[in-house]
């Protein structure tokens, strides 16, 4: 007893112990290590020395997921939030070394002069104005009635003044820093100039292409210079590769086969049963019961001529369609038309779908007027077309006397579409629908032909618990071997599966190529505790992926192999600039075309606003050399886009003179503006401190 009541006094004490025991079963040392960290719970990240709270953060994705609604993912959700506030921290913190404030006031009055508030009805007076008294009463009750969960209406609403509050300061400086970017009427005049002036001569061009790459020669250590000196270009975020089988979940033959064998046995009885559907139910299917007619070319080939020879009561199958296997009994057969075109006046009531705010007929009105139009357009159907103007609530069909388009058998509501194709040309009746009463009348049918009323269980073709513990074993098996040190690539030719590399994963990506969402697969990858040739199974959706990491790159310079695709195009083509350089030594355009086998071409009309040369394609530096240089003179070697230019200028067309540039200089202005608002976030953040957790915690 006394052993019992230390127990009790110390429930609680075992409780917290027990808990982190099993806590401890089910997480890694570096999961408990990181449990008790407080550094790594709490900060999201830290930019510029303003630390991101985790809790804060997780209230703003949350916050950001309900708004945005169920189509966003958990890393979509942060990356966008992680966004949100990068720019948020680095806009307030340049504003603030401005000495620039965006206060309360200048958030209220953008929230207010907002279109979506200001003309809410909610917010309006008895003379329908925006009452500024009703916004501030109705904020006030929500924050009165807020239950203080992330997904809460109070806490959307500060999640959207926030959003107001940095967009201010995002504009704030961006028309700042556009304060001191303009143009002068100089800048204009010349701007004018430049791209309107008309040059025309000659030139000679010789492409890249004339040198054959196994002419030139590309270093590795060329490639390791060009990335040194052109580190911003090639700076890359910590990357992995991996490699990885995958093992997918399907129905071996075997399960086909029993699959079959159940179905064939249930033949006999739905052959002999005299209700179908009873039968259906009893037995279950995996796809929708269809009690409609079918025509043939409707119906999967494999089986259509079987099952259009069959007589009613006969029972086809099993057979194969869309990966399920399928019995169809014959329940009916008759001859429809494949279309019908037909005219219809339409009678609304209330509570009918047609029925608008004006109609206030009852169902029982708008039979017996249904009733008498049928009587009047039976004795004389030339009334039809009248009557459909003045009376059919179809308002699409209407001015066109009711007369409907051909249409199809699948295309019109049942009982409409029953009564057109069961019925003969010429018949005249009345259909109920949900949209009301329809008095039709049959204008024409077309292709008359057989269909049959199919009873259809169908049966997924799965794979069986025996054929997943297979695959299963199959998957366990590869990554036991390859973590007791064989070979991937050896193990994948041995058992003729297929590993498939992939290059680049990145901290916050969320899928994978090939493994679809695999959130927890980019996670391992990027943990500490998981080394180049560690190896894990994962469960996808339908299967299981065996991965190995082949390969950990750190945030840096991009190395010279990595680099090379990107660099070696770009040396090859100053290689090949040089080779043709130093050939082009003659004296004038006839020349060096001599010399290098190539012709002297005409160009005119060309400016540097629209810098292309015919049958070259756009050379905006050659053409800004044709401008610069002196009427008729000789210059070569000018290095382009796809080739080398020698050039001769024979005129220069000046455009009018205008009698002032004030039109150049503001077009000049707007467009540097422009520029800087587009890159002046990535500029700052290239400028700012960030230090990025995101990864770790997501």
């Amino acid at each position: 007893m006394a052993i019992l009541s230390k127990i009790r006094e110390r429930s609680m004490f075992l409780i917290v112990i027990i808990g982190l025991a099993l806590f401890a079963f089910v997480a890694s040392p570096k999961d408990i290590l990181d449990f008790f960290n407080s550094s790594k719970v709490n900060a999201v990240g830290v930019i510029n020395g303003e630390s991101i709270s985790r809790k804060e953060f997780a209230i703003q994705v949350e916050a950001y997921k309900a708004n945005v609604g169920n189509n966003v993912s958990e890393t979509q959700a942060v990356n966008a939030v992680w966004n949100s506030v990068l720019s948020e921290q680095i806009f307030q913190d340049q504003l603030e070394e401005a000495g620039v404030v965006v206060g309360e006031k200048d958030v209220w009055d953008a929230l207010i002069e907002n279109p979506s508030i200001k003309n809410a009805d909610l917010f309006k007076n008895e003379i329908g104005l925006f009452d500024e008294e009703k916004f501030k009463n109705y904020l006030a009750d929500l924050k009165a009635n807020s239950d203080k969960q992330a997904n809460s209406a109070w806490l959307n609403w500060l999640q959207n003044e926030r959003n107001v509050k940095s967009n201010l300061e995002r504009a704030a400086y961006t028309k700042l820093v556009q304060l001191g970017v303009g143009a002068s009427l100089k800048e204009g005049e010349r701007n004018y100039f430049e791209n309107q002036t008309k040059l025309k001569g000659s030139y000679v061009y010789v492409p890249y292409s004339s040198i054959n790459d196994s002419l030139v020669d590309v270093s590795a250590s060329e490639v390791a210079d060009y990335v040194k000196n052109h580190e911003s270009e090639f700076t890359t975020e910590a990357t992995r590769d991996i490699k990885f089988v995958t093992f997918d979940i399907k129905a071996s033959q075997s399960d086909e086969d029993e699959l079959k064998d159940d179905l064939t046995y249930l033949v006999p009885a739905f052959v002999k049963t005299k209700d179908a559907a009873d039968f259906i139910e009893e037995n279950g299917t995996d796809i929708a019961v269809d009690n409609n007619f079918v025509y043939k070319n409707n119906l999967p080939t494999v089986v259509a001529d079987e099952i259009f020879k069959a007589n009613v009561g006969n029972v086809v199958g099993p057979y194969k369609f869309q990966n399920h296997l399928r019995l169809s009994k014959v329940v009916a057969a008759s001859k429809i038309p494949d279309s019908v075109k037909a005219s219809h006046i339409l009678i609304s009531y209330v509570g009918s779908r047609s029925a608008d705010a004006t109609v206030v007929r009852t169902e029982e009105q708008a039979s017996k007027l249904a009733d008498s139009i049928l009587k009047v357009v039976k004795r004389n159907t030339s009334k039809f077309s009248g009557l459909a103007k003045k009376i059919s609530a179809d308002k699409s069909n209407a001015s066109k006397g009711g007369e409907l388009d051909w249409f199809t058998y699948a295309q019109m509501v049942p009982e409409f579409r029953d009564y057109a194709f069961n019925n003969k040309k010429g018949s005249i009746g009345i259909v109920k629908t949900i949209f009301g009463f329809h008095v039709v009348k049959i204008d024409n049918q077309k292709n008359v032909q057989k269909v049959v009323q199919l009873a259809t269980i169908a049966k997924k073709i799965e794979a069986s618990e025996a054929t997943e513990n297979e695959i299963f074993e199959k998957a366990e098996t590869l990554a036991y071997e390859i973590s007791t040190g064989k070979d991937l690539d050896d193990l994948v030719k041995e058992n003729n599966y297929f590993a498939r590399p992939l290059v680049g994963i990145k901290a916050m990506e969320e899928g994978i190529t090939g493994l679809g969402s695999s959130r927890r697969i980019v996670r391992w990858t990027f943990s500490d505790d998981t080394n180049v040739n560690d190896v894990k199974r994962f469960d996808l959706d339908k299967g299981y992926a065996v991965v190995v990491l082949t390969s950990k790159k750190k945030k840096g310079l991009m190395s010279a192999a990595a680099a090379s695709s990107k660099v070696k195009p770009i040396l090859l083509k100053e290689k090949k600039a040089a080779v043709i350089a130093s050939k082009m030594n003659g004296a004038n355009l006839a020349a060096v075309a001599e010399e290098l086998d190539s012709s002297v071409s005409a160009f005119g009309n060309v400016t540097m606003g629209a810098p292309t040369l015919s049958g070259v394609g756009t050379e905006p530096g050659v053409v800004g050399a044709m401008y610069a240089a002196e009427l008729n003179t000789f210059i070569s070697k000018i290095t382009g886009e796809k080739g080398v230019f020698a050039i001769k200028v024979a005129g220069k067309e000046l455009p009018v003179e205008l009698p002032s540039y004030e039109g150049s200089r503001n077009a000049l202005a707007k467009e540097n503006k422009t520029k800087v608002s587009s890159k002046l976030f990535d500029a700052l953040k290239d400028l700012s401190s960030i230090e990025d957790n995101r990864a770790a915690i997501y």
